[in-house]
């Protein structure tokens, strides 16, 4: 079927692929996929929810509005395209996909999907770094001939501009926001060793990734084990290490080590919800961290928060929220970051109003890219036969297509190049 020949069914409800870093890889990534589908779900009941996965046994046992799960890494190209074929919305998102080594594997699909004449929705997407030239020539191309494109924050903004993506750019915020909370029962905690009866504060640690490959491991470890001593003195606290993905275990166990006081640290070791991360959260008193969803978790929990930036959308999210943020992560800043925590503690009673007011302002933005994705879906209902692209005006694929995102052989293969980073 050529794009001009697309036209949508009558006879059925509307079928709506999802692509992003899905698969049970990160927290984070798996509370964006549950507010995505949760959003369709809400303005389309009858439709058939596909999801792409990166393993799609994991995505069928813990998301069940997916009507349909669909491997796309290491399985043969013309299965994939398929059911890309089928569809008549692929979105894209959200979360932070679109960065070197990655975002010409996400893009390839979506320009399959658009040479079928399927519409494409890029749903509150991060960016960055993209330095690497296929990947740049990938984001221009095919972020053209997207329907509507919408980012999570200000940086991808800047780094989609600076990339050379010539178009509007919607910028929201993060589809996890608006994550309901689950319960962590006072049995979760007592199974995780976790005194309910303490003062608790939550720590999060990660690997340094591609954003942070100059930072140090030992010296970051030995900086937080200084952070989680000086709460334990100061606040008489327990400090909860709450892994958001499985290599985060291996950096929390490494700053438990270097701790002087490492009997008042627990490391979580059960697998949980991303609601009941959520849950979790309104047992605490404080947090430290690094990953994103972690913070944002904390935030829309009412908590004061410390974020120890080790990246642009990290930088941008404690903008945002108005806390207190370092620049960077480093061993000579531990007087400097034990006097915000200081100061974070006994000023927050004064700031607790202007953080829920924060709050509120970017859920409300989180709702507003579920309600563009609504109207584009309320602008296909009964439309005529249309380009890919979408709505009159829209951009149909550029002819000279790019090789990297060419269907390739029927028998071809999507690889993976990393097991991905954090949303």
């Amino acid at each position: 079927m050529t794009s001009s020949q697309h036209r949508l069914p009558r006879s059925r409800g509307l079928r709506i692929g999802l692509l992003g870093s899905y698969g049970g890889f990160n927290i984070g990534d798996e509370a964006i996929l549950q507010c995505v589908l949760s959003c369709l779900r809400s303005h389309r009941p009858r439709a058939e929810l596909v999801v792409f996965s990166r393993d799609a046994e994991h995505t069928r046992a813990h998301q069940p509005m997916a009507d349909e799960v669909v491997d796309w890494e290491g399985v043969p190209q013309k299965r994939v395209t398929d059911v890309l074929s089928g569809l008549d919305l692929l979105v894209l998102g959200g979360g932070g996909i679109l960065y070197d080594g990655e975002a010409r594997r996400y893009l390839k699909l979506v320009r399959a999907a658009q040479v079928r004449g399927v519409r494409t929705f890029a749903y509150a997407i991060g960016a960055g770094p993209l330095r690497e030239g296929d990947d740049r020539e990938a984001v221009r191309t095919v972020l053209a001939d997207m329907d509507e494109v919408v980012v999570r924050d200000e940086e991808s903004r800047l780094v989609l501009e600076e990339v050379g993506v010539e178009r509007d750019l919607v910028v929201t915020a993060d589809p996890a926001l608006l994550l309901p909370p689950e319960p962590f029962t006072a049995e979760m905690m007592r199974q995780e060793g976790v005194p309910a009866e303490a003062r608790l504060v939550g720590m999060s640690v990660r690997e340094p990734g591609r954003a942070a490959e100059k930072l140090d491991e030992g010296d970051y470890h030995a900086l937080l084990a200084d952070v989680a001593d000086f709460l334990v003195r100061r606040l008489d606290a327990q400090v909860v290490f709450m892994p958001m993905e499985r290599h985060d275990v291996r950096h929390a166990h490494a700053v438990l080590s270097r701790m002087t006081a490492p009997d008042r640290g627990r490391i979580l070791h059960s697998a949980y919800t991303p609601g009941q991360v959520l849950g979790l959260m309104g047992h605490l008193d404080l947090v430290v961290g690094m990953r994103l969803h972690f913070l944002m978790f904390a935030a829309v929990s009412g908590l004061p928060v410390l974020p120890l930036p080790y990246a642009g959308k990290v930088f941008d999210f404690a903008r945002r929220l108005g806390a207190p943020a370092l620049v960077g992560v480093a061993r000579e800043q531990v007087g400097l970051l034990l006097a915000e925590v200081d100061r974070l503690w006994d000023e927050f009673p004064q700031r607790r109003a202007d953080l829920g007011e924060r709050v509120r302002t970017l859920r409300e933005l989180a709702a507003e890219t579920c309600a563009r994705c609504g109207a584009l879906l309320d602008g296909m209902d009964g439309a005529a036969p249309c380009e890919a692209g979408g709505a009159a005006g829209a951009r149909a694929p550029a002819p000279h297509g790019l090789h990297l995102l060419d269907a390739g052989p029927e028998d071809g293969a999507v690889r993976s190049t990393s097991a991905g980073q954090e949303a």
